[in-house]
């Protein structure tokens, strides 16, 4: 991440020092929205209509944000009307990198750059803001639509559907108060709680941050033991926006972010929860654990910085379940 001030690129992930050791996320910057006929959406200028082709993602296997992104992408089946270029994994002193991999996975496959904030400057050539990822780019106006993954989801989920997108609406209109209640409790406490407690530079800080994380895991447990999904039978936005971050737990935020009093796989309903979201059709294909691992074990020197990968552990998200029961 990062910002670029007057041409010159300077981290600004790990400064909590003026928030008393707390971590604090900035705003998306880019907030367009592609609508059916083109039409303004809720933030933004309107021009930017759904058709085939016309929209590029820049992603990364790594963050959890871009991973919601990806899978909205495969769910409504839009792998061949949105084409993606992946960043490198390790974010260096220049932030996200295109610098090609060993798995020829990576690469700016519009464009050709070398690193993700010459994006930024062709849609904004006085952009000094953070360069994030996910980006979703506009070729006909030459311009990013939006970088705020809660929103992209949500073009995803319904603006596509005139125009050969799988069917399924995961934000359905009966449901949307629910949906909304949970989203903002899983983000403020676990999704971005994460990083809260990860990046805290005090022990209040972290305390602050970790104790509600763990009573929102407590809450999602109990919440499971008698239904399949947060809103019911059939998974919505809320589930889809949780997966990310708990895919990540285990191996990442357990011990990298100091989220250690308890596991994933020590809650039995949340575990084998995520294992059903996880064997959903097409949900597999957007993962990348080597990417996702490798980018915060090496790339937050604060953090570790001899920047030794464990070994572990070993989970296998492709053990059996029995969350159909529940209907």
């Amino acid at each position: 991440m990062g910002l670029l001030i007057d041409g010159t690129w300077q981290d600004k992930w790990y400064d909590t020092s003026s928030t008393g050791g707390h971590f604090k996320r900035t705003e998306a910057v880019f907030r367009h929205w592609i609508t059916v006929d083109g039409s303004a959406g809720p933030t933004g200028d309107a021009g930017f209509k759904a058709e085939a082709g016309r929209y590029h993602l820049f992603a990364s296997y790594a963050c959890p944000w871009v991973h919601r992104v990806l899978i909205f992408r495969a769910l409504k089946g839009l792998e061949s009307m949105i084409d993606v270029s992946f960043v490198h994994w390790y974010m260096a002193e220049n932030g996200w990198s295109f610098q090609p991999d060993d798995d020829g996975v990576v690469g700016d496959k519009l464009f050709g750059n070398d690193l993700m904030y010459q994006v930024y400057l062709q849609a904004d050539s006085n952009f000094t803001g953070r360069v994030t990822v996910p980006v979703l780019w506009d070729k006909q106006n030459g311009t990013i639509v939006s970088n705020e993954s809660s929103e992209i989801i949500r073009m995803l989920n319904s603006a596509f559907d005139d125009i050969g997108a799988l069917p399924g609406d995961y934000y359905p209109e009966e449901h949307r108060a629910e949906i909304d209640a949970i989203n903002d409790r899983i983000y403020h406490s676990l999704n971005n709680g994460v990083y809260k407690s990860g990046f805290a530079t005090t022990q209040d800080a972290y305390n602050e941050a970790v104790s509600p994380l763990f009573d929102t895991m407590e809450w999602l447990e109990d919440s499971l033991a008698a239904k399949r999904f947060l809103c019911g039978s059939q998974p919505t936005e809320a589930d889809w926006r949780l997966l990310p971050t708990l895919l990540r737990f285990d191996p990442v935020y357990y011990g990298h972010f100091k989220c250690n009093l308890k596991r994933l796989v020590d809650y039995p309903n949340l575990w084998a929860y995520t294992r059903d979201l996880y064997q959903w059709p097409g949900i597999k294909s957007t993962c990348n654990f080597e990417h996702a691992k490798r980018h915060y074990l090496e790339s937050h020197d604060t953090i570790n910085p001899h920047r030794i990968v464990p070994i572990g552990p070993q989970i296998n998200f492709d053990e059996p379940h029995d969350r159909a029961k529940l209907g």
